[in-house]
């Protein structure tokens, strides 16, 4: 179902240096969106390579394709930030920059929020394709995350996600944000959907996200998500699931 911009579903795509992976992403996109009115904002979040100008090449000969650009890197977090900020349809699906998160998946997580209580669904990768280090990095920092917060995710680092952009758009922004949105949702009152994902191999480039942007979600930010979690529930202002007070 379309929203009154005729939107069906804004596709944001943090990337940094991918000026190789975006052609076949962005039409891969198209692909799983067939038939259905989506725009794709790719968010150049200060790459030095030749990302704007593969956007905005794109975008010349597609319209439904729009570029956020950020003068130097920020972040992941700010970077899906200013996306879905700049995001005209009512429905967010979100997705990597590298390739490696099949776009064929996200329809099946926009198809999750036709529950109206379901705020966000977000992928669980199978089959991850990441060192083995980065694994045991992740699996460590997922089940320290559940025991804290009991977000129910097993894996929050999976970039493909579907979500309200009006739910999404009154979370405090915060670096690490991203990490976080199943537990941020689910605090506001939203239930979480899961779908499996099949994680797939980098085509082009190496990692721009890696060991230091994973670094910064430690434990303070994970003890500040829990801290802000509960003041923000027992806030006498939090907006309900309407809109109103």
């Amino acid at each position: 179902m379309s929203d009154r911009n005729g939107i069906d579903v804004s596709v944001v795509v943090p990337a940094r240096n991918e000026a190789e992976n975006l052609p076949l992403l962005i039409d891969e996109i198209r692909t799983a969106f067939e038939g259905r009115n989506v725009e794709i904002i790719v968010v150049d979040d200060g790459s030095t390579d030749a990302t704007a100008d593969v956007i905005a090449g794109i975008a010349a000969q597609d319209p439904g394709v729009r570029m956020v650009r950020h003068a130097r890197s920020c972040g992941q977090s700010a970077a899906l930030w200013s996306g879905v900020r700049a995001a005209r349809g009512a429905i967010v699906g979100s997705l990597d920059g590298d390739g490696q998160n099949d776009p064929a998946f996200l329809p099946v997580l926009v198809a999750c929020l036709d529950d109206p209580d379901v705020g966000i669904a977000a992928g669980q990768r199978t089959r991850r394709r990441d060192t083995r280090f980065k694994q045991i990095q992740s699996r460590i920092a997922n089940a320290v995350r559940v025991a804290i917060l009991r977000d129910g995710t097993r894996d929050t680092g999976c970039g493909l996600k579907a979500f309200r952009r009006a739910a999404f758009v009154e979370l405090p922004y915060f670096k690490g944000l991203h990490r976080y949105l199943p537990a941020l949702f689910a605090g506001d009152g939203w239930k979480v959907a899961h779908a499996d994902v099949v994680d797939r191999p980098r085509r082009h480039g190496e990692s721009n996200y890696g060991a230091l942007d994973r670094l910064r979600a430690g434990l303070l930010d994970l003890f500040g998500v829990w801290w802000l979690i509960r003041r923000r529930a027992s806030h006498p202002l939090k907006l309900s699931k309407d809109g109103t007070k």
